[in-house]
């Protein structure tokens, strides 16, 4: 079974950010007709420079993307580069909006980027990949506003903008626009199926506790006690870590919490946001109050097994089509967990399930995957958008 629809992808490590667009999108468009570009790009370069390069050399297709914690393509997992995916053939249609100052105004940003659905139409395979400010808080909300008006029937799918670590200030593009606490979205449609994957390689220890006090994406309180003394003693951290922030923060990568979801554990990273005068916890998400929570764990290998695992899933459910290129999400605490040499096998793991296949993301401050339930917002996760 065969198909016309295609993916591209272009990356290019050129310091000059036009030049830089100009060369990824002129590889990945290749002379074809593109539907849309998806553009991932290092904090470093000027984002406006990139939207020029970009329309010099697309003109008139419709973009969306943002900044990352490094790219992944095909040949290789890169910093300091410009990665771009064109889509494009014949039963796609594509949709795009934007919505700026997101900041106490999540539901609205959803709900706003998410009308976009409505322009393409009753295709039977619709998913509306979103791209955020992955320093605005209570992503959650996001997504509840944009499911809102989706439906059930739409998957979400996309990452937050990563900063290199910088956490001062991402970016999101939008055809020639350029925000920095936006969000920016595509609705796919086709008349071939579209596939999403989602895995981590985490697994809860101990008994589950219950969020006693929780606000504004930071956990106050875990069984009634200060959240930060209650998860230090369950993940048995050593006591000298308190004083010796970065190196908490190192040994707190590989030991997330989970949250119970109807699809299963998800995972919030309690990494970039310790407060250790305060005691709470915090920078991967909500963690509702009166919900349960669970210390997880896990390592390079469940990490990479993860990966594979969740491109595997994506594949799987296209109905028997082949794969005509994979979206391939990750977080850049998995990236900091896995290392250089981890990164290196992970590459290697999906150019081995791609199969020749073309795939394409970047490193997030946290995953969006939904195909069940209201939510979908993850971390320290691999999710993948297979297409056919």
């Amino acid at each position: 079974m065969t198909s016309d629809r295609w993916m591209g992808v272009g990356h290019s490590t050129l310091p000059d950010a036009r030049a830089a667009a100009v060369e990824a999108a002129t590889a990945a468009v290749a002379g074809r007709d593109a539907a849309l570009l998806l553009v991932y790009a290092a904090i470093t370069f000027d984002a406006a420079e990139l939207s020029a390069g970009i329309a010099a050399a697309a003109p008139g297709v419709p973009v969306v993307g943002c900044s990352t914690h490094g790219e992944i393509g095909p040949d290789g997992s890169r910093d300091g580069s410009v990665l771009v995916t064109a889509l494009g053939g014949p039963g796609l249609r594509v949709a795009t909006a934007a919505s700026d100052k997101v900041n106490g105004r999540q539901r609205e940003a959803g709900v706003e980027v998410a009308a976009c659905v409505a322009e393409v139409g009753d295709h039977p395979h619709r998913v509306l990949v979103l791209l955020t400010d992955g320093l605005a808080r209570d992503q959650e909300t996001i997504l509840r506003g944009a499911y809102s008006v989706a439906g059930s029937q739409v998957p979400l799918f996309g990452g937050a903008a990563g900063d290199g670590w910088r956490m001062s200030g991402t970016f999101q593009l939008h055809g020639t626009s350029v925000f920095t606490n936006g969000v920016v979205a595509a609705c796919l449609a086709s008349d071939a199926p579209m596939g999403i994957g989602i895995r981590h390689g985490w697994h809860p220890v101990g008994e589950p506790m219950i969020v006693t006090e929780s606000a504004d994406g930071r956990v106050h309180g875990l069984d009634d006690e200060p959240a930060l003394d209650v998860y230090l003693r369950r993940i048995d951290a050593p006591a000298h870590l308190t004083e010796d922030p970065p190196e908490l923060s190192r040994f707190v990568l590989s030991r997330p919490l989970g949250v119970q979801r109807r699809s299963g554990l998800e995972v919030r990273n309690m990494s970039t946001e310790i407060d250790v005068t305060g005691r709470s916890i915090g920078g991967g998400g909500n963690l509702p109050l009166g919900g349960l929570t669970w210390a997880m764990v896990g390592d390079e290998e469940s990490v990479l097994d993860a990966s594979e695992e969740a491109c595997r899933d994506a594949v799987s459910t296209l109905g028997g089509r082949p794969a005509i290129g994979l979206l391939t999400f990750s977080c850049a605490a998995c990236r900091a967990v896995l290392g250089d040499g981890g990164i290196a096998r992970e590459h290697a793991r999906l150019s081995e399930v791609s199969a020749g296949v073309p795939f394409a993301g970047f490193y997030t401050y946290g995953e969006i995957a939904r195909t069940r339930g209201i939510d979908g917002f993850h971390n320290q996760t691999m999710v993948v958008l297979a297409l056919s």
